[in-house]
């Protein structure tokens, strides 16, 4: 077992070189059946297997053997004051993380590592654009263990971990799980047609491999014509049946893969308090290992969906410096009722809004004027549709989409609501899927009002306030509420030293007080 608290360049897990060959064969498995099928197709399989098979040989020794090289080539080394990775056959890439920028470090299991005991460990540094550093892959222990020290030396603490000693598992405190009924349950409600798509956009790139033509209709009926031709003769009634079928079988299939998406990324999900933050588990193939200390949280979203809300579920986001899957949320809580969600958000030293809370409303003239902004513009696009159209009845189309987004605008000003209290600002907004974010009045970033040339002249506003994780913005607010919830703010702000929001900080500053 090796000491990863060194200076000294190290190479990940010799385990790698048979990951990433496994990895490189994958990918060569559709390549090689088209290419099997194309020769065994011309007749004389033998000779054309004489041929084929040493080039597939070659074909996979030579990935073998870049996997190794690969794997001897690339180097890591944690130091005093950074992370160095380098890596490169050819032309060598080094890359050096000071431990201040790294933001968190997650552990990542896919399937073929999961297999082998390895883990990928990722070094979030909150860049975009896929900049954070990763290293793979490591033991399973020893990826723990490098988290643990770079934490260390992020945070000031212990320099040096001791690799022989034996790991004491920190006390956690359960605050959240997902059976297997609570994840297929969820899967119900994450209906999903993206794979319709995929079948139809893959029937079309490679029609020329089905032993009939797919988009031939004389061919369909032809075929109806023989044992299913009592299914032609029923004429209008047939095609009924046939649509029902259709959309049942669509149904079908968006359920089924809104069900298997969720499971393959929910599965076995844990959310835990511990010592260093909330610690969330999931994932059945692909396994991932995130925690998210809590002094780092920025704010906190609770959203739900149309249908959903009928049945009291919603998922709570935390809004942190580090990025989830090009995300600016950690999933803590995806499908949960209020009374679970209710403790996490105590946890994060935040607070669901009560029920004596003032709220205020949206602008009533930003809702008119969206309103007839969006009618016009959308009467204009009738006119000609009107005038061109061979279907005289296609110009109700966009008046109707007009009519909706009047009546879009007038739920809009019913139910956006903001307020403000002496830690937290609230945000409610949508109609049929309504979000709630909670920001913490001394972690924002930065307090702007935006104001376009007719909310100038009307006197709203939109106000946006800077959150280093994500985005918070409250629409169509009153130029002088406005005006007077940036002075608040910003005073919030100045008399916070951020340098003090680190692990051990009081409760009252980690909250906003």
């Amino acid at each position: 077992m090796r000491d990863v608290s060194t200076d000294q360049p190290m190479r990940t897990d010799p385990r790698t070189f048979a990951v990433k060959a496994a990895t490189m064969l994958t990918q060569l498995v559709v390549p090689i059946a088209f290419a099997s099928a194309t020769i065994f197709d011309k007749g004389d399989v033998g000779d054309w297997a004489l041929y084929f098979l040493p080039i597939v040989v070659t074909v996979v020794g030579a990935n073998f053997a870049i996997a190794y090289l690969r794997w001897t080539r690339l180097t890591y080394a944690v130091r005093e004051s950074d992370i160095r990775v380098e890596s490169g056959l050819l032309s060598r890439t080094a890359r050096s993380v000071p431990y201040e920028r790294i933001q968190d470090v997650s552990l990542e299991q896919k399937f073929i590592p999961r297999l082998f005991g390895l883990t990928e460990v990722k070094f979030e540094t909150g860049a975009s654009g896929g900049d954070d550093l990763k290293l793979a892959y490591l033991s399973e222990t020893e990826g723990e263990r490098l988290r643990e020290l770079v934490r260390a030396r992020r945070d000031g603490g212990a320099a040096l971990v001791d690799a022989e000693a034996e790991q004491v598992e920190e006390p956690t405190e359960l605050l959240f799980a997902m059976s297997p009924k609570r994840v297929l349950t969820f899967g119900l409600f994450e209906f999903s047609l993206a794979v319709v798509a995929v079948v139809f956009g893959a029937a079309q790139q490679f029609d020329f491999l089905l032993p009939f033509e797919i988009w031939d209709v004389r061919a369909w009926r032809n075929a109806l014509s023989g044992p299913g031709h009592w299914l032609a003769e029923l004429g209008f009634a047939a095609q009924a049946l046939a649509a029902i079928a259709a959309t049942i079988s669509l149904l079908l299939v968006g359920t089924v893969t809104g069900v298997t998406r969720t499971a393959l990324r929910e599965w076995g999900f844990r959310l835990e308090r511990t010592a260093k933050g909330l610690r969330r588990r999931r994932g059945m193939f692909t396994r991932t290992d995130v925690v998210m200390p809590v002094h780092r949280v920025q704010a906190l979203t609770v959203k739900t969906g149309f249908i959903r809300r009928l049945f009291g579920w919603h998922a709570l986001g935390v809004v942190s410096l580090a990025s989830d899957s090009a995300s600016a949320n950690h999933e803590a809580a995806p499908f949960a009722q209020m009374e679970e969600i209710a403790p996490i958000v105590e946890t994060t030293g935040f607070a669901l809004p009560g029920e004596s809370l003032q709220w205020a409303g949206r602008s009533a003239k930003a809702s008119f004027d969206a309103a007839v902004l969006d009618f016009a513009i959308l009467g204009l696009v009738a006119i000609p549709v009107a005038m061109f159209s061979p279907w005289q009845w296609a110009a109700l189309l966009p008046l109707g989409a007009g009519v909706f987004s009047a009546v879009r605008q007038y739920y809009l000003h019913r139910f956006d609501r903001h307020a403000m209290t002496g830690r937290y600002l609230y945000s409610r907004h949508g109609w049929l899927a309504p979000k709630l974010t909670i920001g913490s009045r001394t972690k924002l970033q930065s307090v702007e009002i935006v104001q376009g040339p007719i909310a100038r002249r009307r006197g709203y506003a939109k106000l946006s306030l800077g959150l280093a994780g994500g985005h918070f913005a409250i629409e169509a607010v009153d130029v002088d509420h406005a005006r007077e919830w940036r002075r608040v703010i910003l005073a919030s702000i100045a008399t916070t030293d951020f340098s003090e929001l680190s692990e051990g900080a009081s409760p009252e500053i980690l909250s906003g007080a």
